[in-house]
């Protein structure tokens, strides 16, 4: 069961082939490449051929037994082959081809589904594994063994990347080619890499995803745990519609899938070449770093090209302190430079690079470093490039090199290559390469932001806004009013403009001067979405009379364009009398496949025109809020600038803050644009809004439409402890980490080992990690934390926090079974601890809807196995391991 479910297909011990291999004329174009694959090195596994032609008896196949069976027939012929398959007890099945059709594809899901098997396919080119021999691909030679994975949806682009690799030295842990209709999905790959030993890195080319909760889980657990490069077709129209028809997948949003990738933690470049560049850097394991990037150079023009590119795509310069400058000066030759670049002058030999590199790894102001290196009469390119080899090793940082020229400097690239140095022929591409391992650091911080549906802010009225729902609802209406949509935004407590709404002409007199002068006038009907396409917008009217007129003209003038229009009046609001407040815009869109977005940019009339919207997925924090104003083009002009104040940044942050909970608490909204928002330095005010919904599904409730899961505040319990004093049960989140370290050095050898079958001190950065940034959907972990609280020797109260329990479940792939884990500190043994974090675990995967819970205990943990009888498991052998014991309840 500590097994990943993926590694029957991707570590078999034992694999049966079905090709036709003793009759080459029978076989599919596709089997020879195939077989050849399989044949050419030798598989560190057994290997067995089979045919389903043959004569025999299925007794006679039943002697034969495969972790994972490979399957390269025609479509119809591959059906009865994964019959076999399942009757030889195969885990696991690749079904190498392209072009089967839907039906049969479906076809062979459900046989693959009713032996249990995880398939690969149809329509997949198959996948590599270098260091275990194993090409089951038709996509070309076996990759070099390597730190790199390789995801790709596409069988040519997987096929082009291994032949660039071939080429540079990049090696690879596993290679999968994915195809429309595959069973296994590209979550389900990235969450067996997640936890693969062998691959440090991941590159992933995808054309869309079909299931975006999944897909959000697996990416932000992959992420979490290792770099991930992506690059997506599809980022315009005609492009979307060419990869949802080749992939077989859901498309979306190009701008909605950068937030998402954003908020998953990984790194989206834009073109082939830069996922190659990205892949050499990825390949040479270099790590997520800041954004200071220091260039060292024996010419001024390539170095300037490379500094304005870093200025160009948002990093920065790194450069040594006054101190370093002045130390490393002497050793440089006369004309040598250290003001911004380190320029070293024409005159610059292998032991100045050197000293350089030396300084510019110490210096802690710098994150990367690029050696930028033009041909000179006299000096040695290959010497210099021999130097950079040498102190690779000696540098905590990344180091990038760029050898200028061609023909004189091939021998050099080739050192820097052997020495997995990424090289590049231009500045502009190293910098560049060194941005998307920035941007890694830059989204690791998104990453770990996992915000509650509500905020800490006052509670809003979540009920009245469903009953205001509900009743429109009932109209058959989708597009909420003026009025109506002012309500729901009140609400949740964002702020608004006072706005009555006036039946007649008399009316609108009236309340206009009530407000007090200038006002707004604005038609109120149903069917209107925009109301200045129809006329039915007057802005600063000044007094009574004009009300009287613009009300009259208004309304006829709308019953005239749109006669069939239901018309309750026409609202009234005084106008924002804001001299320099900034028009803005917020909003929600509904995106496929990832669900509701946040929008926020410049507002007004011009919105359009100015086409300024960055975006998020829900829910936020104020961190994620303050980083998606940052990203708007019109985050400038809210500081303070040609005699306006800066506006008051913290409401803006909170209006935002609010319409996540929105987008949380009420599943049934699809559209909402809040503009303009108007800002200035006392606050925030919407000024208009329109709101669209519709019925949600059942399946909306618990969150089910975000595609990123809140924190679940709501299972946050207090229990008091025997003999005194209580403890508070959450579920654990990313800020943990220190102290569930804390907890595994602190209880004893015994105890670890009893938790992770193994003689470890402490949980290796990887792992703690995985455990504390998790997917609140598919897997769930409740800390115990116990607050003591003594008064000091001064006397004050000193207060000492930490995790002393922690119980953990993961769903299984079978979706309806759980797996889980207990650890409690050996301090608090005998305390009802562990019995109240296991029921509180049970409890919450029973509201998820899972039938059962299931663990492994060894077979001498005693105490292990007197709580699980005592909380009603059943308990029996583990027929795979004598030393563990199989516990399992219904839920």
């Amino acid at each position: 069961m500590d097994k990943h479910y993926l590694t029957p297909l991707f570590q078999p011990d034992n694999v049966a082939v079905f090709a036709s291999r003793d009759a080459p004329e029978q076989q599919t174009a596709q089997a020879r490449v195939l077989v050849e694959a399989l044949t050419t090195q030798r598989f560190t596994g057994r290997l067995v051929f089979l045919d389903i032609q043959v004569s025999g008896t299925l007794a006679d196949l039943a002697q034969t037994r495969a972790d994972l069976a490979i399957i390269a027939l025609p479509p119809a012929e591959a059906v009865q082959a994964l019959e076999v398959a399942g009757r030889i007890k195969c885990k696991a099945a690749l079904v190498i081809g392209s072009g089967t059709p839907t039906d049969l594809a479906k076809d062979m899901h459900r046989v693959a589904k009713r032996h249990g098997m995880q398939l690969l396919g149809p329509n997949s080119l198959g996948l590599q594994r270098p260091r275990a021999g194993l090409n089951a691909s038709t996509v070309g030679p076996l990759a070099t063994p390597g730190p790199l994975a390789l995801v790709s949806q596409s069988g040519a682009l997987t096929a082009s990347i291994l032949d660039w690799a071939s080429q540079n030295a990049v090696g690879f842990s596993t290679v999968v080619s994915l195809g429309p209709n595959t069973a296994v999905d590209i979550a389900q790959v990235l969450d067996f890499l997640a936890n693969d030993p062998q691959t440090h890195s991941i590159v992933v080319y995808m054309e869309g995803i079909a299931n975006a909760r999944r897909f959000m889980s697996a990416l932000r657990a992959a992420a979490n745990a290792k770099p991930v490069v992506v690059l997506k077709a599809g980022r315009r129209k005609a492009g979307n519609v060419a990869a949802q028809t080749h992939s077989g997948t859901i498309v979306g949003s190009d701008d909605v899938f950068d937030a998402a990738l954003r908020r998953a933690g990984a790194v989206r470049v834009r073109s082939f070449v830069q996922l190659f560049s990205a892949a050499k850097c990825l390949a040479s394991r270099y790590r997520p770093v800041g954004k200071r990037l220091a260039i060292i150079t024996n010419g001024g023009g390539p170095g300037v090209l490379a500094a304005d590119w870093i200025s160009e795509i948002g990093l920065d310069l790194g450069v040594l302190s006054a101190e370093s400058a002045a130390r490393l000066q002497p050793a440089l030759p006369p004309l040598a430079s250290l003001v911004d670049l380190m320029d070293l002058s024409e005159e610059a030999s292998p032991a100045h690079y050197r000293a350089a590199i030396e300084a510019a790894g110490q210096e802690r102001s710098i994150d990367g470093i690029l050696v930028v290196h033009s041909p000179k009469v006299g000096v040695d390119a290959t010497e210099v490039a021999n130097v950079l080899a040498e102190t690779k090793s000696r540098l905590g940082k990344p180091l990038l090199s760029c050898w200028m020229g061609d023909a004189s400097v091939t021998d050099a690239r080739s050192a820097l290559v052997a020495a997995a140095i990424p090289s590049f022929r231009t500045p502009e591409a190293a910098v560049g390469a060194f941005g998307n391992i920035a941007s890694f650091y830059q989204n690791q911080q998104l990453l770990q932001q996992t915000p509650p549906p509500l905020s800490a802010l006052a509670k809003p009225d979540i009920e009245g806004a469903r009953l205001l729902i509900e009743n429109v609802l009932t109209e058959r209406r989708k597009v909420l009013t003026e009025m109506e949509s002012k309500a729901l935004l009140s609400a949740f407590h964002i702020p608004v403009t006072q706005t009555l709404l006036a039946r007649n002409a008399t009316e609108a007199m009236m309340i206009a001067t009530q407000l007090g002068f200038p006002v707004a006038l604005k038609i109120d009907s149903p069917d209107i979405s925009h109301k200045s396409d129809v006329n039915g917008v007057a802005l600063n009217v000044m007094n009574a009379t004009a009300v009287r007129d613009v009300y009259q003209t208004m309304i006829q003038g709308v019953s005239r364009l749109l006669p069939q229009a239901r018309i309750n009046g026409v609202t009234i609001q005084k106008m924002a009398n804001s001299r320099r407040g900034r028009e803005l815009y917020i909003g929600l869109k509904a995106d496929e496949p990832f669900g509701p977005v946040i929008a926020f940019g410049a507002g007004g009339t011009m919105i359009e025109l100015f086409n300024d919207q960055a975006m998020e997925l829900p829910p936020l924090n104020q961190f994620l809020a303050r980083r998606l104003i940052e990203r708007s083009r019109v985050a400038e002009t809210l500081k303070a600038w040609r005699g306006a104040t800066a506006v008051d940044r913290e409401a803006l942050e909170h209006v935002l803050l609010r319409v996540s909970e929105m987008v949380c608490e009420l599943p049934q909204l699809r559209e909402m644009d809040i503009n303009p928002i108007i800002v200035d330095e006392s606050g925030a005010v919407a000024v208009d809004a329109r709101i669209v919904i519709e019925s949600a599904p059942a399946t909306a409730r618990n969150y089910a439409h975000l595609a990123i899961l809140p924190y679940p505040a709501r299972y946050e319990q207090i229990w008091p402890m025997r003999g005194g004093g209580e403890y508070t049960i959450r579920p654990i989140h990313p800020d943990d980490a220190q102290m569930l370290q804390d907890l595994v050095r602190s209880v004893s050898p015994q105890s670890r080992y009893f938790r992770f079958v193994s003689a470890l001190n402490e949980l290796p950065t990887s792992m703690l990690a995985r455990l504390t940034l998790i997917d609140y959907d598919r897997e769930m972990a409740l800390v115990a934390v116990h607050r003591d609280r003594q008064v000091g020797s001064d006397g004050a109260i000193q207060e000492t926090v930490r995790i002393v329990g922690v119980s953990r479940y993961i769903t299984n792939p079978d979706q309806s079974t759980c797996e889980f884990s207990l650890l409690v500190a050996d301090d608090f043994n005998g305390k009802g601890l562990g019995s109240r974090l296991m029921l509180s675990i049970m409890e919450e995967a029973r509201d998820k809807g899972l039938a059962q819970i299931e663990g492994l205990v060894l077979a001498n943990n005693p105490s292990m196995l007197k709580l699980m009888r005592g909380l009603g498991f059943d308990i029996r052998p583990f027929p795979e391991d004598p030393d563990f014991k199989l516990v399992t309840h219904a839920l």
